[in-house]
């Protein structure tokens, strides 16, 4: 009679489960590591992981530095729950402030007083510590030469180790460049790589769906795509950047802002977002004697889907505040009557209605892209803003003319790099003084009051 083999012990599940990707990298005992890996394949909670276990180890500070201090906080959040999978004792510090920096720091202290600090990336903070340092989507960092120029140093006792990840931007960054450095094992995942190795995600989904081939390729892909015949490069739009940065994205607290406010709307309904966006005045920030920056972003307001009553009365309100010196707003199509509506209770002194033609958005496109290159305007670190301004393309028809083009993208159509240019051109347009008389919806005039 035949016995039955003993059966093998069940292995028990990982308290963190990985992909085989994800542990390969997390058991990697490599000094330097660049990853290229696909949006939504787990960088950010592979990459916190590993440098929780390798600075318990090594007993050794990590340092985090990230595109902006929104993607800071959400990894600083992955690192959080890895901490509580992992049953690790540890301490939360919020917007705690180091090295005399003024930048929004987060801190977790754990075992032994290993510290993990999270930073939104500039040559500033990358400066001061000493560890480990992990550059989080470094392809979309601020004057990434410079933040590069910074980490060096930090990395030289003790055998500080680094880890670079990102997805493609481009060819004009440092991570494009350092992917053939041979000092770097490198890790390249894209997205069909991933679903072989177990992501639950269906790729001819994810394709059909983005409706956008180049970026998809790009994002999915990691293809390092050619930038030429893009209005605005992803270098250009970097450099005007802020990763501190963090703009309202509702009315509500501009109630409170002094500045004067200049605001752009790009109308839309169904297919479209209506983008609002509010530039405020900063003639006193000044870099250097021949480098000032007039304009800083306030607030970016996306309405998806809603009806002209609602966005009339976002509007309304934002208008009513007395700081709003002038608003440009897209009348054509389905923006006409929304337009006649704002001119009818605020006057064509405040808000002006805009006919979108060939000329006027050659007009407003090259103005913002004269204060890109000039880098007179600041904007916050967002991929949905990034990808906006990189998607519209210059193309020459059959008869020679140029044309300002861009596929929607992320159900957005060019939305917030067109009401981007709105605000700036009604921020360069408003002229004289405003009085006022707060009877009923406050009204204004450039000159005397009635």
């Amino acid at each position: 009679m035949r016995t039955k083999p003993p059966s093998e012990p069940a292995r028990p599940r990982p308290i963190v489960p990985l992909l085989g990707y994800q542990r390969e990298d997390v058991e990697s005992d490599a000094r330097f590591r660049w990853n290229c890996w696909a949006r939504q394949t787990g960088k950010s909670f592979t990459k916190s992981l590993r440098r929780i276990l390798r600075g318990l180890s090594r007993r050794r500070n990590q340092i985090f530095l990230s595109a902006g201090e929104r993607q800071s906080r959400e990894l600083m959040e992955k690192a959080r729950q890895h901490c509580q999978a992992l049953k690790i004792a540890a301490d939360y510090y919020d917007d705690r402030s180091f090295a005399d920096l003024s930048a929004k720091q987060l801190e977790i202290i754990l075992p032994g007083g290993v510290r993990i600090i999270g930073l939104p990336a500039n040559p500033q903070t990358a400066r001061g510590f000493t560890g480990d340092v992990f550059l989080d989507e470094f392809a979309m960092h601020t004057a990434d030469r410079d933040i590069w120029a910074a980490t060096f140093p930090t990395l030289l006792r003790g055998d500080g180790e680094l880890d670079i990840a990102s997805t493609p931007k481009g060819r004009s960054n440092m991570f494009y460049e350092l992917r053939d450095n041979p000092r770097f094992t490198t890790s390249t995942i894209t997205l069909p790589d991933a679903i072989t190795q177990g992501l639950d995600v269906r790729a001819d989904e994810i394709r059909s769906a983005m409706g956008d081939e180049e970026l998809y390729r790009q994002e999915f892909l990691c293809e390092f795509l050619d930038e030429a015949a893009a209005f605005l490069t992803y270098e250009q739009i970097a450099g005007c950047t802020d990763p501190e940065l963090i703009a309202h994205n509702n009315v509500t607290p501009l109630a409170s802002e002094t500045r004067e406010l200049f605001v752009g709307v790009d109308v839309g309904r169904l297919r479209d977002l209506t983008v609002i966006w509010v530039l405020a005045s900063n003639h006193q920030i000044t870099i250097s004697p021949d480098h000032q920056i007039p304009y800083i972003t306030v607030a970016l307001i996306e309405l998806a889907h809603s009806p002209f009553r609602v966005q009339f009365d976002v509007l309304s309100e934002l208008l009513g505040f007395r700081t709003v010196r002038r608003c440009c707003i897209d009348a054509g199509g389905i923006g006409m009557q929304l337009a006649e509506q704002l001119v009818e209770r605020f006057g064509s002194h405040r808000v002006k209605p805009m006919t979108f033609t060939l000329a006027l958005k050659s007009q407003l496109a090259g103005t913002l892209r004269i204060a890109v290159e000039n880098r007179t305007i600041r904007i916050p670190a967002d991929e949905r803003i990034r990808n906006d301004w990189h998607s519209v393309e210059r193309t020459v028809s059959e008869s020679g003319h140029f044309r300002l083009s861009a596929p929607r993208r992320e159900g957005s159509h060019a939305d917030r790099f067109w009401a981007a240019a709105l605000a700036l051109h009604a921020a360069d347009s408003a002229s004289g003084t405003i009085e006022h008389l707060t009877i009923k919806p406050i009204q204004f005039a450039r000159t005397g009051t009635w």
